[in-house]
């Protein structure tokens, strides 16, 4: 029988930062938690159709691991991919549009909540089945390699961030890829938002090796796990990977230890998971968690943590007017973006 994994007593980060870092890395947690709080608002209002999978608690690993990437850089999704596009770049108002069915929408309203994609941000997209994207993730991953080594281009030096949960981690597509981005030493971080839970299944109770970051041992690239509540850790383990990476030093997988605060989908009404449970990772709040270390450090006042709150709060009040008063796709192009425009 598999043993539960227990929670790691991890230490604080060695990393410093700036003031202008630190709020930077906080406005883009905020701006996913208030964005999300707004979708379930709309979801349950009626104003959101079909399955919504909010991000709630783990807002430290998009922050720590897309905040640590350049413009250029690549990110692959997951179906919970609303925060992920939104520390990618993609404006609130596009994502809030898409989420609405709107011709606004970061994908003309074709895609909804899973399926957010943006060419302009090398957001490669959501994806409704697990380990789905993270071929496409590979092949971003390819090309990259390909272009410097094969063409060339000096230039071509971008890094693919791939994100995906724990229960993805028993598939296929994981090991294969894995296995071929090793060998074909790629520009790729495998980052793996473990939060104990794929829907209704336990972590520790679907796979033998619940230490998911040891796996990459198997394929001779670099595991690491790291407090998935922690931005400053997310975000050195990031640094060192895409530093790696970007030397041509391949693949790294990163395991981020997390918790989503609300059920799988907001469909979801989270019977499975204990109050015990629930009660222990809320206290470690990575929103609190930073909110404490910049106040502590002195890096920042309370008054300026107030005011980016209110900032956003701000930005996310005009995303949804803005996506209420966008058109929906016209009938008309019904056929549209099927096939590529030459």
């Amino acid at each position: 029988m598999v043993q539960e994994r227990t929670l790691p007593q991890f230490q604080a980060p060695a990393a410093q930062i700036s003031a202008e870092e630190g709020l930077m890395l906080y406005e883009d947690m905020v701006l996913g938690r208030f964005f999300e709080d707004k979708c379930a608002e709309m979801y349950y209002r009626g104003k959101m159709f079909g399955f919504v999978h909010l991000y709630n608690g783990q807002e430290a690993v998009s922050t720590g691991v897309i905040k640590a990437l350049r413009h250029d850089d690549y990110v692959c999704s997951t179906y919970r991919d609303h925060v992920h596009a939104l520390s990618a770049g993609v404006p609130a108002q596009n994502v809030m549009a898409e989420l609405f069915g709107k011709e606004t929408g970061c994908s003309r309203g074709r895609g909804g909540s899973m399926h957010l994609f943006s060419s302009e941000h090398n957001l490669l997209g959501g994806f409704a089945f697990i380990g789905e994207g993270i071929p496409v993730a590979l092949g971003a991953a390819f090309q990259s390699r390909y272009r410097r080594d094969a063409l060339g281009q000096a230039d071509a030096d971008q890094v693919t961030a791939c994100f995906f949960g724990d229960g993805t981690t028993n598939n296929g597509q994981f090991f294969e890829c894995l296995n071929m981005a090793a060998l074909w030493n790629l520009p790729i971080l495998f980052v793996v938002e473990n939060n104990k839970w794929a829907i209704g299944m336990a972590h520790e109770r679907a796979t033998s090796q619940p230490e998911i970051y040891r796996k990459a041992s198997v394929f001779g690239m670099p595991g690491v796990e790291v407090d998935g509540m922690d931005v400053l850790a997310v975000r050195t383990a990031a640094q060192t990977a895409i530093a790696r990476a970007r030397a041509g030093e391949g693949p790294t997988l990163i395991e981020c230890l997390t918790y989503r605060f609300r059920g799988h989908s907001l469909a979801d009404p989270d019977e499975l998971r204990s109050k015990v449970e629930k009660e222990t990772w809320l206290a470690r709040d990575p929103i609190k968690r930073f909110e404490v270390y910049l106040l502590e450090n002195n890096l920042v006042d309370e008054d300026t943590l107030r005011g980016i709150r209110d900032r956003v709060q701000t930005l996310i009040d005009d995303a949804l007017t803005f996506a209420e008063e966008s058109p929906e796709p016209s009938p008309d192009d019904l056929y549209k973006y099927i096939f590529a425009e030459s």
